[in-house]
C-alpha cells in the first residue's frame, strides 16, 4: 500500500491531506449527530413529564438545563406560552430554522472535500500522462517500459482521488439521513408541544 502510495507521485499528498481534514469533519459530525439523536430521545420524555406533571415553568427548566436541538426549539416555544400557540409556533419555528444550521455544521467541508479529491486525482493524472510523454521525448522511443512508470503514476492518483471522494460522500450521506430524521422528529414533536398547551389551556 505504501509502496502504491509512492508510486502515485507528489498529488498523492494533498489528496491523503485532504482525506485527513475530511475525516475530522468525519468524526466530529459522527459525534454531534449522535449525541443529539440519544439526547433527544431522552429529553423527550422528561420535558413531557414534567409538562404534563408540573407545568409550564418545570418543563422550560428542563430545556435549559439539557443541551441540544431539540430542547432549544422547546425552550423557545414554551418560553412564549402565556402569548398563546400562534406565538408559541412562530418561536418553534424561528428556533428550528437556527438550530438547522447547526445540524449542518461543517457539511460543507465534506462537499468540498468531495468535490477537491477526484479533481486532485485527475490533475495527478495529467501530470503522469505528462511525464509519459517527456520519457517518450527524451528516449526517442514509445515501448511500454518507457511510458509504465507516468501511467501508473496517473491511474494510482485518479485511483485515491475517487476511492478519498466515495469515502466522504457515502459519511456525507449517512449524516445529512441522520440530520433529516432529526428534523423530522424535531417537526413531530413541536405538533405534539402545540397541542399539548392547547389542552392545558383548554383545561384551564
Amino acid at each position: 500500500m505504501v509502496e502504491l502510495f509512492i508510486k502515485g507521485g507528489p498529488f498523492m499528498w494533498p489528496i491523503l491531506g485532504v482525506f485527513i481534514i475530511a475525516l475530522i469533519f468525519v468524526f466530529e459530525r459522527l459525534f454531534t449527530l449522535t449525541k443529539t439523536t440519544l439526547a433527544t430521545n431522552s429529553f423527550l420524555k422528561k420535558v413531557d413529564a414534567a409538562l404534563k406533571n408540573n407545568g409550564v415553568n418545570e418543563a422550560i427548566e428542563v430545556c435549559r438545563n439539557t443541551p441540544g436541538s431539540v430542547s432549544q426549539v422547546y425552550l423557545a416555544g414554551l418560553s412564549r406560552a402565556e402569548k398563546g400557540t400562534v406565538a408559541v409556533e412562530k418561536a418553534i419555528e424561528s428556533a428550528g430554522s437556527i438550530e438547522m444550521s447547526f445540524l449542518e455544521k461543517n457539511m460543507v467541508w465534506l462537499t468540498t472535500a468531495v468535490t477537491i479529491a477526484p479533481m486532485l486525482g485527475f490533475t495527478g493524472t495529467v501530470s503522469g500522462m505528462v511525464s509519459a510523454f517527456d520519457a517518450i521525448a527524451a528516449a526517442n522511443d514509445i515501448s511500454p517500459a518507457v511510458v509504465a512508470g507516468g501511467i501508473s503514476q496517473a491511474l494510482l492518483t485518479t485511483l485515491f482521488g475517487l476511492i478519498v471522494a466515495m469515502i466522504v460522500q457515502v459519511m456525507q450521506n449517512v449524516f445529512t439521513w441522520m440530520i433529516d430524521k432529526l428534523i423530522v422528529r424535531m417537526e413531530e414533536t413541536s405538533i405534539d408541544l402545540i397541542d399539548t398547551l392547547e389542552n392545558m389551556n383548554e383545561t384551564n
